[in-house]
């Protein structure tokens, strides 16, 4: 029986491959299952990105890491051979074929085996395909934790692939020495200013419940099968981060750092480790991004899981755009099959689930909603739009007198409930700060506003600014709390002052919208 081939080499380099390729400072971490890869990765990467536990197969996407210490890119992999009952064969088969990937992009490859287990057969065929790659290969025996007379090391030397590097992942032993080996065979870098096109690029999330099309829709964005699609739920597991070029109408090209999530379960319905680890990654993910992606299901409209995933992005101050993908089965549906009963159109279909979303997701006010597919590719260049268009909003600074005047219109309009026979009020509001906004308001009492007033006064604003999608966090200041040097009969002027100014309010949108960064204008 023919062995069974894991590296086909064949296969189009897609442009996140030709980006490291130009880097040409790239390491993946390949091996067998559970020899301690994760861990290694975490342990070079300075931090806890991978997944790492005893069960096999954890790992199915490719994980990177930029290392500061060294610029280059490291790759940690699924391991090859693996057989496990959980997983189906073609989610095996398409864990390798990222191991493929993670190959051809190195520029050095970690062959990393277990150190206590000695060499196995599998061992032996990876040494072997990885000798046919002709790529630099330094082999790494993990696990030593104890005396080297432990160690099956004179096995190690038949594999052909040199000195081994003997190190301990968990405990840090020969990790100096590992990082030596790395930079003898990549050399010092070339760009010392590397890392500024990275921080410059806009940090854009997928989050959302299992197998709403997150991962289908980074690889859209990709132009490539760079992450693992399948129907079955819950088959990414870890936070995959990548870089990526968009090129708009107008020709240029803007840098984006993609994050794609597992799918975020309820914390209720978590039925292993790997799925808690799973949800912890994907809601770090949140935290270090720009700007959310939540994406929802065409057919299945807002579940009360989309409403928490929702409410984790909100709960983080994170501006949100909202994706609803497979709009391509609604398409098709009211071409080929009459649609669906009681809708009369498309175009009935999505205004009444645009109604029904923000009924459910009322908490996101002025958030854009695109409907989107990742098979066609329908809509994709708007929705990075929304994500820039978001992103350069953070930065507005609210001039203090308007903002003053707005919220004295809004409690005019909308006087605040009596909470314990006493209303709330706002004596003075100014702007503290940015991502997110950040709005001080010197109050009466701050228990007496309530969460909806709360959101009512959030909502005016984001309207009234023009902040669509923009968080806003209110820091609220009792008057047993203000700010020594600031009387109230300052506090007071300055109201009055910015409540005699002149003021129209801009409850509708404009009439001719000014086009975007990609060449769209906002009717389109």
């Amino acid at each position: 029986m023919a062995e069974r081939e894991w590296f086909s080499y064949s296969l189009p380099a897609t442009r996140y491959a030709l980006l490291l390729f130009s880097m040409n400072r790239t390491v993946a971490i390949v091996g067998r299952p559970n020899v301690g890869k994760s861990r290694l990765f975490n342990r070079l990467a300075r931090k806890r990105i991978s997944i790492v536990h005893d069960q096999p197969g954890v790992t199915r996407d490719v994980i990177s890491a930029e290392i500061a210490d060294g610029l280059y890119t490291l790759l940690d992999t699924g391991g090859l051979g693996y057989k496990g009952k959980d997983t189906p064969a073609a989610l095996t088969a398409a864990s390798e074929e990222q191991v493929n990937f993670a190959i051809q992009t190195a520029a050095l490859i970690l062959f990393v085996i277990d150190g206590l287990e000695g060499l196995t057969s599998l061992d032996e065929k990876i040494a072997t395909m990885l000798r046919k790659s002709r790529k630099p290969v330094r082999l790494v025996i993990n696990k030593a934790d104890f005396d080297d007379e432990k160690l099956q090391l004179e096995e190690a030397y038949r594999l052909g692939l040199g000195e081994p590097i003997r190190v301990s992942a968990e405990h840090g032993r020969g990790e100096g020495d590992l990082r030596d080996a790395i930079m003898t065979v990549l050399g010092p870098a070339e760009d010392p200013d590397r890392g500024r096109d990275e921080a410059a690029a806009l940090g854009v999330c997928f989050i959302g419940r299992p197998n709403v099309g997150k991962s289908s829709l980074s690889n859209r964005l990709l132009q490539s099968d760079r992450l693992i699609v399948s129907e079955v739920p819950g088959t990414t597991r870890d936070s995959v981060e990548l870089p990526f070029q968009f090129k708009g109408r107008d020709g240029k090209l803007y840098p984006f750092r993609l994050i794609d999530t597992a799918g975020i379960k309820a914390a209720t319905k978590l039925a292993s480790p790997v799925e808690y680890f799973s949800r912890l990654r994907s809601l770090d993910a949140i935290r270090n991004t720009d700007v959310v992606l939540l994406v929802l299901d065409a057919m299945d409209g807002v579940t009360q899981q989309d409403k928490a995933i929702a409410g984790e992005a909100v709960k983080e101050h994170k501006p949100i755009v909202i994706v609803v993908n497979k709009w391509d089965l609604v398409v098709e549906a009211f071409k080929k099959q009459g649609g669906f009963k009681p809708y009369k159109s498309e175009r009935d279909y999505r205004e009444k689930y645009e109604h029904a979303l923000f009924e459910r997701l009322y908490f996101t006010p002025g958030s854009p909603v695109i409907f989107v597919s990742a098979m066609s590719g329908f809509e994709i260049d708007r929705m990075l739009n929304a994500a820039v268009k978001l992103n350069r909003m953070l930065d507005v600074k609210l001039p203090t007198a308007k903002l003053n005047k707005v919220i004295g219109y809004l409690a005019e309009r909308t006087p605040p409930p009596a909470v314990g026979g006493k209303r709330f009020r706002v004596y003075y509001a100014t702007q503290t700060g940015t991502r997110p906004f950040r709005i001080k308001l010197f109050c009466n009492r701050e228990e007496k506003l309530t969460e909806q007033y709360r959101r009512y006064l959030e909502a005016g604003l984001v309207e009234e600014f023009d902040l669509a999608g923009c968080p806003i966090y209110f820091d609220l200041v009792g008057k047993e709390k203000h700010e020594p040097g600031m009387s109230f009969s300052a506090i007071r002027a300055a109201q009055e002052k910015a409540r005699n100014q002149p003021h129209t309010p801009k409850w509708k949108a404009s009439e001719s919208a000014p086009e975007d960064d990609f060449g769209h204008t906002l009717e389109d």
